[in-house]
């Protein structure tokens, strides 16, 4: 039964040699052990605090890049935008000026058709007066050919310029 019940001898060597070991660990083994725990703590926090700041900084990134996305788009928008309108002011453009120029073609082949109307209508006035005269002195040489029917067509046409 001795090994159930130490005897105080036993007991007091096993305290003594706990309490050297304890020392000794406590010595050279207990700090060492208690500063790589507290350097372990410390790495995950800074780990923790690092991967904070990098999820907050991912966070930033994203808003960041949807804000420029948001611009880029706007801006997209205003360049799609002024393309257009400047799109329908040079066809406006194009047709007024298309529209001008066929109006000066068009007045101006008027004008033409007009002069040429009017040379025609001269040549025809002159070639119906010269078409008239013939006739009127082919008419006249006939009728007129006795001195008595000139006299009396002579005092005709003097009455009439009289009344005219």
């Amino acid at each position: 039964m001795e090994l159930v019940t130490p005897g105080i001898g036993l007991f007091v060597w096993m305290l003594l040699s706990f309490t050297i070991v304890l020392f000794i660990l406590k010595k050279y083994a207990w700090g060492p052990i208690v500063k790589a725990l507290h350097d372990r703590e410390n790495s995950i926090e800074e780990a923790l605090a690092t991967a904070e700041k990098a999820r907050e900084e991912m966070a930033k990134l994203k808003a960041d890049n949807e804000k420029i996305i948001a611009q880029a788009n706007e801006e997209r928008k205003k360049i799609l935008a002024e393309a257009y309108e400047q799109n329908h002011h040079i066809v406006a453009e194009a047709k007024a000026e298309a529209k001008a120029e066929a109006d000066k073609i068009i007045e101006a082949a008027r004008e033409t058709i007009q002069h040429e109307k009017n040379l025609a209508m001269a040549e025809i006035k002159q070639l119906t007066a010269d078409l008239s005269i013939e006739i009127a002195k082919k008419v006249l040489q006939s009728e007129l050919s006795d001195e008595a029917k000139q006299k009396q067509y002579v005092n005709t046409l003097l009455d009439d310029i009289k009344l005219n």
